[in-house]
């Protein structure tokens, strides 16, 4: 009849060798000690405590245990009840009564069989490898002793196998088109890895190969990238990073010198097809880049380092599965201890439209300036392009920030003729005007005879609008400003620069606001959307991403149809014969647009960006060159 030591008079495992209250006979004690000197890393005094095996041999199987499963940390626990309800297998019932743990030991003359838990912390804030641990004691010459069995690590493990972490990534999802269309297509690369068990020094190659790809201050992570390598099976090609050959052509012959290293050549989606600045790049997974996109990605993984790749990482990527694996020698049988299922990856869908994004590529290669542009559909604020060229990869399409200027008296317009002014009225445009004390002029320097207010505004008439600002107040004019989403929360979920316009302190800052200057600032996509809202007699909030779809909780703003009829006549007279006639092109669909070329001031330096903000045929186009052009002349280009 078995003999039963319970562990529950004495309480919890301690790291002391006093017996306490069990009897010299207890087997209780060779237990204890042996889980402790195990949990804390003293192998000899584990391996001292066994028979069976010699002790190098128990000595190398528990210091390698960690290594085997790149563990953060272990602890271990007699009976039971220390397993959570989802621990590994074979943990859901565990001791939920106490019971378990009350039949911690069970003895069979002068032979005992003792019962454990095991928990292990793999990292990645993942759940814990939580298993329930068997062993068996023989009582030699009075005093117990553990029976040493490679079962003692996991009670499925055998002789001549070891344990490993095999981590299965699932294959990166795609970023689409409106129609369906892939914005990321498929280049050389070259895929760098090692086969763990022929390495001869894997800290030295390891250490060799962190160096080898460093650039620009980035490397992987050597401790983390050797836990890795460590706990891979020991035959399989483990990857550790992958190249674009475009980008490092160099990359593979240099890696091919460091012993033990492996390059595969593959084709890969990895390179953005269009919009590269808003779809973003893929890259390594750098110390700082996985800082950025956290845990479950492990160092030299090919994550999103930019744009959409970057801000929706998990999304595109999913999880990766994780399994603890048995395996053999020669790596043929591998038996499955645990798993941990990932999330699985979904493409993101978004609103760009090839045949747009194509137009609007074309009509900015060429300039030697950096220059941007955003078209989008007046009807529903859907963002049909994006296009930056020698902007060094920032979207400044959708993120720059520059005065408007002029371009921003589409904005002044609307509320003064809100106000009560009417395109029919009698207005001066004198070469310069004083207004609060400040002097204004007009771009060219130039004024001319009295006009309409329609025909003042076609030519640009920086004067008209200054001394017209009298009319508006402040206030007045910031609610205009808001109405067209300037500094509104878009709530997109990719960056974009909504805006800022300052409340004036006076008549002359008024009136400087009125122009498109006093700190007023704007991105390409915010003057697109102004130029829709006038079209459609509603501003409405940009729509890039369907899926995941971008939040929109602003609300769209109805403005009023008078104004907005008068505006329309504004600006295609302006395109028609004032300062934006560049633009003019035979087309059954009329183009309406103003121009503007700002002077101003950013980091001490003196810069200047020019304008075209217009729409034709139910698609509304922003363009800003950080330079002197005439922006209408580009416009045409996209327009044709």
């Amino acid at each position: 009849m078995r003999r039963v030591t319970s562990v529950v008079a004495c309480g919890a495992l301690v790291a002391s060798t006093a017996t306490g209250c069990f009897a010299e006979s207890s087997a209780m004690p060779a237990v204890r000690d042996f889980l402790v000197a195990w949990e804390v890393g003293n192998y000899e005094a584990a391996a001292a405590r066994t028979v069976g095996a010699d002790r190098r041999t128990v000595v190398q199987a528990l210091s390698q245990m960690a290594d085997q499963l790149d563990a953060a940390s272990m602890k271990l626990g007699l009976g039971l009840s220390a397993l959570p309800a989802r621990g590994g297998p074979g943990a859901g019932q565990a001791a939920a009564d106490g019971e378990d743990q009350a039949k911690a030991i069970v003895r069979e003359g002068d032979q005992a069989f003792a019962r454990f838990s095991v928990e292990i912390d793999l990292g990645e804030n993942g759940e814990p490898f939580s298993y329930p641990g068997e062993m068996t004691l023989k009582r030699i010459g009075g005093r117990w002793k553990v029976v040493w069995s490679p079962s003692i690590i996991h009670p499925n493990l055998r002789d001549g196998q070891r344990l490993a972490v095999v981590t299965e990534t699932p294959q990166r999802n795609d970023i689409v088109d409106a129609q369906g269309r892939s914005l990321v297509k498929k280049v050389q690369a070259d895929v760098v890895g090692v086969f763990p068990g022929q390495l001869r020094d894997p800290q030295r190659t390891i250490t060799r190969l962190v160096e080898a790809t460093a650039t620009g201050g980035r490397k992987l992570d050597a401790e983390r990238l050797l836990g890795r390598v460590r706990s891979a099976p020991p035959r399989d090609f483990l990857p550790l990073v992958m190249f674009n050959r475009t980008e490092h052509p160099g990359a593979a012959l240099r890696l091919r010198q460091i012993e033990g290293v492996h390059v595969q050549r593959v084709v890969a989606p990895i390179e953005a097809a269009a919009a590269p600045e808003l779809v973003g790049h893929l890259g390594p997974a750098t110390d700082d880049r996985l800082q950025r996109v956290g845990a479950p990605y492990q160092p030299g993984d090919t994550i999103g380092v930019s744009g959409i790749q970057l801000l929706h990482q998990r999304w595109l990527a999913g999880t990766p599965t994780v399994k603890v694996v048995a395996v053999d020698p020669a790596g043929r049988h591998r038996q499955v201890l645990a798993e941990w299922r990932g999330e699985q990856t979904r493409p993101v869908r978004t609103t760009i439209d090839a045949a747009q994004q194509n137009r609007a590529q074309r009509a900015l290669a060429g300039l030697r300036a950096p220059a941007s542009m955003v078209v989008v559909r007046s009807s529903t604020g859907e963002v049909l392009a994006v296009a930056n060229h020698r902007t060094g990869g920032v979207n400044k399409a959708m993120e720059g920030r520059y005065p408007p200027g002029l371009t921003f008296g589409i904005v002044s317009a609307e509320a003064l003729l809100q106000s009560g002014m009417s395109e029919r009225d009698a207005t001066e445009c004198p070469a310069t005007t004083t207004v609060g004390g400040r002097a204004f002029a007009n771009p060219t320097g130039r004024g001319f005879a009295k006009g309409t207010f329609q025909l003042s505004f076609a030519r640009s008439c920086a004067t008209t609008l200054a001394a017209a600002s009298t009319r508006l107040s402040s206030a007045a004019l910031l609610r205009e400003a808001g109405r067209f989403g300037f500094g509104k929360d878009w709530q997109m979920s990719v960056p974009a620069f909504s805006g800022t316009v300052p409340a004036p302190r006076d008549d002359a800052g008024k009136a400087a606001t009125v122009l498109g200057e006093n700190g007023v600032l704007a991105s390409p996509l915010g003057m697109a959307l102004t130029a829709g809202a006038v079209e459609a007699g509603t501003w409405r909030p940009p729509l890039l991403l369907k899926e995941p779809r971008d939040r929109q909780t602003i609300q769209a703003q109805p403005l009023d149809a008078l104004p907005v009829g008068e505006l329309k006549r504004l600006m295609q007279r302006a395109v028609n014969s004032g300062t934006a006639r560049a633009a003019r092109i035979p087309s059954s669909f009329p183009v309406h647009g103003v121009v503007a070329q700002v002077s101003y001031t950013e980091g001490g330096k003196p810069r200047k960006v020019s304008w075209f903000v217009g729409f034709r045929g139910g698609l509304a186009f922003a363009i800003a060159v950080e330079g002197e052009v005439n922006a209408a002349v580009i416009a045409a280009r996209y327009l044709r």
